[in-house]
C-alpha cells in the first residue's frame, strides 16, 4: 500500500493500531488482551491505553460516540464491581490496586500475577482521560465520570509504600533497583502478592513510574506527600551520551508512557529547572541518543543504522545468545541483542518526528512482509537472528495511537491536563512554568 505523504501513513498506522483495542477486547466486560494470541490474559495496562484510544477513535469517526461510551462504561463497571480482597484467587485487586493480569472472561486475577502499582497507574490514567472525554449530559457519560471518580478515590496510596518482604518478580516482569538505604519509606513498592507480601523493589529514579507518582500526589484521597517526589528524583542519573545530556533510562518506554497523557512541555520541577529543560526535551534527547547509539552500533548487529533503531521492552528471539522478553535499551546498552521494536520509534514521534516518521516508513516499506499484521506493526524483529515476532502487544499499539494523536492534535494532552487531580499532582511535585 502506497502513501501520498506522511499524514496518510500516520492516519493508516493510527487507525489500524486502534483496531487492536476494539477487536481484541471482550465486549461483555471491556477487558483487553495483553497480546494477540487467542489464549492471552488481559493486561490492565492495555486497558488503560484502550480507554484512551477509544476517545481518539470517536474523534476520527472510526466508531460512534455511543459505541465508545458503552464500551468504556462496561469496562469501568468491571473494575468497580469485581471483588477486591486478600484471597489469592477470585479477586480483581486489593486496597484499590489491581492485578497486572486478569482472566479475560471472569475478570479476576490470572495465574499468580502481582498486584501491580505501575499497571494500576496506567489503568487509572486511561480512566481519568475517559472521565474528561465523556463530559456530556447522557446518563452513560455521567456514570462514566462517577465510577471513574470512585475507582480513583478507592486507591490506598500510602499502603503501597509499606512493603517489607523480599520477593523475586515473576518471569516476564521488569525489575528496577531497590530503594534500600535511600529513604524507601517514601517510595512506592512495585507491587504485592497475597501469598508473599510486598515486592521489595521500589519505584525510584527516572522511569515510567513518573505518571504513577503524579497520580498519587494529586489523588482525591490518601494522597502521597511531596517528599515522595523529592525522593523519586534523588535517584536520577544525569549523563551525557552520544552528544546528548539528559536523565538516563535505557529503554525508550520509560521516556514515553507518562508523556502519553501528561503534557510536560514548558513546565519543570526543581530538578529539571536546575538543568534548564523540561521532561519533553529530556525525552527528545533520549530518543536522539538512542538513534545515535544504533548508528554507532557497538554490538555490530545487522541492520542497525539511521533508519533501523528502536530499543525498548519487547519480545525477543529467545534462542542462542538472544533473549526472550526483556527491557532492551540504550544508552547505556541494556540487554541489547539486535532486537528492534517499532513501538519504540512510534511512541517517540512527538519528541523527534523528523527521525521517527522516516524510520517507521522504512520499516513498513522494507520489512512489512514480515512485520505487518492486521493491527499494524508486530512487537519486534531481529535482523541478526532473522527473527520476526508473530504477535502484537497492547502496550505497543496504545502508545503509538496516543502519541500520534498528541503529535497531530495534542488531543489527549488537552483533555487529560484539565483534570484537577493532575494539576494538583504537578503542583505538589513542584512543577512550574519555565520562564521564556
Amino acid at each position: 500500500m502506497g502513501f501520498a505523504n506522511d499524514e496518510d501513513f500516520l492516519s493508516y498506522l493510527q487507525q489500524i493500531a486502534f483496531d487492536y483495542f476494539w477487536y481484541e477486547a471482550n465486549p461483555a466486560n471491556g477487558l483487553i488482551r495483553d497480546r494477540s494470541r487467542t489464549n492471552s490474559y488481559c493486561s490492565i495496562a492495555a486497558v488503560g491505553f484502550g480507554l484512551t484510544v477509544i476517545g481518539i477513535g470517536i474523534d476520527h469517526g472510526w466508531i460512534r460516540r455511543e459505541q465508545g461510551r458503552e464500551r468504556v462504561l462496561t469496562t469501568l463497571k468491571t473494575f468497580w464491581e469485581k471483588p477486591q480482597g486478600t484471597n489469592d484467587d477470585g479477586m480483581i485487586g486489593y486496597k484499590g490496586w489491581f492485578y497486572h493480569f486478569l482472566d479475560m472472561n471472569t475478570g479476576v486475577r490470572a495465574w499468580k500475577s502481582e498486584l501491580s502499582s505501575i499497571d494500576t497507574g496506567l489503568l487509572l490514567a486511561g480512566m481519568i482521560y475517559a472521565r474528561g472525554y465523556f463530559n456530556g449530559a447522557h446518563a452513560d457519560e455521567a456514570a462514566i465520570r462517577e465510577i471513574a471518580n470512585r475507582i480513583y478515590k478507592r486507591v490506598d496510596w500510602n499502603w503501597m509504600k509499606n512493603g517489607t518482604n523480599s520477593l523475586t518478580l515473576p518471569s516476564g516482569t521488569l525489575s528496577r533497583p531497590t530503594g534500600e538505604g535511600r529513604g524507601e519509606g517514601n517510595m512506592l513498592s512495585m507491587g504485592w502478592y497475597p501469598e508473599s507480601g510486598f515486592i521489595k523493589s521500589r519505584w525510584i529514579g527516572y522511569n515510567e513510574a513518573m505518571l504513577l507518582y503524579l497520580l498519587g500526589l494529586g489523588a482525591p484521597a490518601d494522597a502521597l506527600a511531596p517528599a515522595c517526589w523529592r525522593q523519586w528524583t534523588s535517584g536520577y542519573q544525569w549523563k551525557t551520551s552520544h552528544g546528548q545530556s539528559f536523565v538516563h533510562f535505557p529503554p525508550l518506554f520509560g521516556h514515553q508512557y507518562s508523556h502519553c497523557w501528561i503534557d510536560f512541555r514548558g513546565i519543570a520541577d526543581d530538578y529539571m529547572r536546575d538543568k534548564g529543560l523540561d521532561y519533553f526535551e529530556n525525552s527528545r534527547r533520549a530518543t536522539l541518543a538512542q538513534r545515535a547509539y544504533c548508528i554507532a552500533n557497538p554490538g555490530k548487529f545487522q541492520g542497525y543504522g539511521e533508519l533501523a533503531w528502536g530499543l525498548t521492552a519487547c519480545d525477543g528471539p529467545s534462542f542462542g545468545k538472544f533473549q526472550a522478553y526483556s527491557a532492551r535499551g540504550a544508552p547505556p546498552p541494556e540487554n541489547d541483542d539486535g532486537t528492534i521494536a517499532p513501538t519504540a520509534v512510534g511512541a517517540s514521534i512527538p519528541f523527534a518526528p523528523e527521525i521517527c516518521i522516516p524510520t517507521l516508513r522504512h520499516f513498513y516499506d522494507r520489512f512489512r512482509t514480515n512485520i505487518w499484521t492486521p493491527y499494524g506493526f508486530c512487537d519486534a524483529f531481529n535482523l541478526t537472528a532473522n527473527w520476526w515476532d508473530p504477535e502484537v502487544l497492547g502496550i505497543d499499539q496504545g502508545p503509538m495511537v496516543i502519541m500520534i494523536e498528541n503529535y497531530r492534535t495534542g488531543g489527549v494532552w488537552k483533555t487529560f491536563m484539565k483534570a484537577p487531580e493532575i494539576q494538583r499532582g504537578l503542583r505538589n511535585a513542584g512543577f512550574r512554568n519555565i520562564a521564556p
